[in-house]
């Protein structure tokens, strides 16, 4: 029954092409008719049903989705080059698809510099806070941003310079967030 609701709510996260694993599980959980929390899969299990699912049902347009969205990380992250930017998520983890977001992790001590950097280049953007969790006791705050730009929608984060040397649990697998440099994604690209 677990990996019937894993592969339910990798369904709904596809369908929805949102990443929200929460609400997926609990919306499965309730379509199965599945009451008891022991049966609930991990975020890690839906993660692995969805991978699966891209791979039977979206063999062509999944690759090609993941590859403009990795296209279009590496020109964000060359007009971001000042910033320190550091690709996240799904367009690095290799599941995202043709609804997901260009998250990126960007690292300046001010600011009020990055948000000039934005508007004097014409950016429009959404700014608001989202929360980051470095331990189960240790959570906070960082603005954030949201924007449009060449077709592809960008979530960026924004750290301190010092943040560079610890990155947030990733909300999927609680470890450490995989981070990857400008090189890195071009290599991905490459390969």
């Amino acid at each position: 029954m677990r990996q019937a609701v894993a592969e339910e709510a990798a369904r709904l996260l596809e369908e929805q092409g949102a990443r929200d694993h929460t609400s997926a599980r609990i919306k499965a959980a309730a379509r199965l008719g599945v009451t008891n929390e022991k049966l609930l899969p991990r975020n890690d299990e839906i993660e692995l049903a969805l991978k699966a699912r891209q791979r039977l049902f979206r063999t062509r347009t999944q690759p090609m989705a993941l590859r403009s969205l990795r296209e279009a990380a590496v020109a964000a992250m060359e007009f971001l080059r000042r910033f320190e930017p550091r690709l996240v998520g799904s367009v690095l983890d290799g599941t995202a698809d043709m609804h997901s977001a260009v998250c990126l992790d960007v690292f300046h001590d001010d600011a009020l510099e990055f948000i000039d950097h934005l508007l004097s280049q014409g950016v429009e953007f959404e700014q608001s806070e989202r929360r980051v969790r470095y331990t189960n006791e240790r959570t906070r705050p960082v603005p954030a941003f949201r924007f449009e730009a060449g077709g592809a929608a960008f979530e960026i984060r924004l750290f301190a310079l010092d943040d560079l040397r610890e990155a947030p649990l990733d909300r999927i697998r609680a470890r450490p967030q995989k981070r990857a440099a400008l090189g890195e994604v071009v290599r991905l690209l490459d390969g």
